[in-house]
Parts: structure tokens; C-alpha cells; sequence
């Protein structure tokens, strides 16, 4: 047997080992998605008071759980009030650039996390993911 077919033996049975721990990792949890409907559509702030412009975002929220879909539906209207504010807040440099993008997803994530725990006593939203961004101005 050569030395080569034996380290492919080796990394297949290491792989096929890791995969089943990974496996057995997450059966122990179904994580969940649920879209903020309709699409965010809402002004930024422009580079001049007289400038405004428009994103449009789809948001899907990664839950912890899917017994928390119906939560998440529950409060939706909130979630969805949260984004607007926050988007409408942002300045121009920000909602245009990728890492600004990165900390608008970030604040999302941290403002939902603290309301849904507020609201329901429950960290169940384990993130927040942009699907489509879209920005004009």
C-alpha cells in the first residue's frame, strides 16, 4: 500500500468523523428563518440636507429555534418599526460602503437581540442577515 493511498484513507475517515460530530451538534438545535415582509424601504441621510436617499433591504433573521417563529411573527411589526428607525438614522458614507453595511447589520443585530429579550425573555434571534441591498442616491 502506498504512502499516499494510506493518508487518503486517513484525512477520509477523519473527515467522515468530524462530520458526524458536527452532525450530532446540530440536531440538538433547528435554527430557524424568518423574513421581515414586505422589503425595508425607507430615506438615509445624503451628503447635504437637501440630498436624500433611499435604500431597500431584505432582512431574513436567523432564530435560535423554530418554536420562536411564531414570536418572531408576533412582534414583527416591532422589528420591522426598529429597522426603519435605524436605517433612517444612518448618513450616507455608511449605507454606501461594505464595512458600514457590516455595522448596520451589527445594530440590527444588537437592537433586535435586546428587544425580543425585553419583549419575550428570550435571546432568540442568533443573526441578522441582509439578502438583498439595494441603495439610491
Amino acid at each position: 500500500m502506498s504512502i499516499v493511498r494510506l493518508i487518503c484513507i486517513c484525512l477520509t475517515l477523519f473527515s467522515a468523523l468530524n462530520s458526524h460530530s458536527f452532525a450530532q451538534e446540530a440536531q440538538g438545535k433547528q435554527f430557524a428563518y424568518f423574513g421581515l415582509e414586505p422589503d425595508i424601504v425607507t430615506n438615509y441621510l445624503g451628503t447635504s440636507n437637501r440630498k436624500l436617499g433611499y435604500v431597500r433591504i431584505t432582512i431574513e433573521l436567523m432564530l435560535e429555534d423554530v418554536d420562536d417563529l411564531e414570536l418572531a411573527d408576533h412582534h414583527s411589526p416591532l422589528l420591522r418599526a426598529t429597522a426603519i428607525e435605524i436605517l433612517g438614522r444612518q448618513p450616507e458614507e455608511r449605507v454606501k460602503s461594505l464595512t458600514g453595511r457590516e455595522d448596520i447589520r451589527r445594530t440590527f443585530l444588537e437592537t433586535m437581540r435586546k428587544l425580543m429579550k425585553q419583549e419575550t425573555g428570550s435571546n432568540m434571534i442568533k443573526d441578522v442577515i441582509f439578502t438583498k441591498y439595494i441603495y439610491y442616491g
